[in-house]
């Protein structure tokens, strides 16, 4: 399948379920692009939290700055904090992510008392330390691969041809925001990423594990922070299998590096 495909947006997501970040290039790493999901607020509990239950989290806006992130309030964008890189409190705080327990290190008490006061909540935030090995789930890993505080995997691959087909189908199109991809690719037709097993952006490879399987994340307006039905009630009508609603591929890295818009999308196998 050698079809003319191009690599159009890179996304990361700093903080796990706030605001994501479209950069022109990333550096491709085991367990996610640099600097992905490697933040997360949690309860008292540990417990991962996000939009799914609190879709305020889409009003959390991160930008990348020089070796910080800058969280600002989309309705207030003055009230904005900024967390180094390297800010570490080196308290350790068990933490979970669906069923996966892992330790996690707490950022410091001015970053959670900021998140608690936007979010009318207590809150905690943590960030992954190299010593962290959380494991992909062995039945869909390739080589033992570890991944971030992401869902379960440390990639996720959608064209635009398939967010075409999709809004073709809707009253109110929906931005590919909604699904919070790493890479959207141009070219091809819609949903051909299902065909892909292995491929190769830049000097970069990439196993192509299984499809996404898509939640009420969906429905929630980045803009807006608002919940509705859509575009997951459309979606379902016509991307659903085993009782799962699919939308764009998870991968993991076969090989690592840097890759950039622009590139070309190759497909292996």
């Amino acid at each position: 399948m050698q079809l003319n495909l191009a690599i159009q947006d890179i996304y990361i997501y700093p903080i796990k379920s706030l605001g994501g970040v479209r950069v022109e290039e990333a550096w491709v790493e085991e367990r996610g692009f640099l600097h992905d999901r490697r933040w997360m607020l949690v309860d008292p509990n540990g417990s991962f939290i996000t939009q799914r239950k609190y879709p305020q989290l889409a009003l959390l806006q991160v930008v990348m700055a020089k070796e910080a992130l800058l969280v600002f309030d989309k309705n207030d964008r003055a009230s904005q904090i900024r967390i180094p890189f390297d800010k570490s409190t080196s308290e350790q705080m068990e933490v979970t992510v669906w069923d996966d327990v892992m330790m996690a290190e707490k950022v410091g008490g001015e970053y959670d008392k900021w998140f608690q006061k936007k979010l009318g909540m207590k809150v905690f935030l943590v960030k992954m330390p190299q010593t962290t090995q959380r494991k992909v789930d062995p039945k869909y890993a390739k080589n033992g691969e570890i991944v971030s505080f992401a869902d379960g995997m440390p990639y996720l691959l959608i064209g635009q041809s398939s967010l075409q087909e999709l809004n073709s189908k809707l009253t109110d199109p929906v931005p590919m925001d909604r699904f919070r991809p790493n890479i959207v690719f141009s070219g091809g037709r819609a949903f051909c990423e299902d065909e892909m097993n292995s491929i190769r952006i830049g000097e970069v490879e990439f196993g192509i594990i299984k499809p996404c399987a898509r939640c009420v994340l969906t429905t929630v307006d980045q803009e807006t922070g608002k919940k509705g039905k859509e575009p997951l009630a459309t979606l379902a009508s016509f991307r659903t299998k085993n009782n799962k609603i699919l939308f764009g591929q998870n991968m993991v890295a076969l090989s690592l590096g840097k890759v950039k818009v622009g590139d070309s999308l190759i497909v292996m196998e």
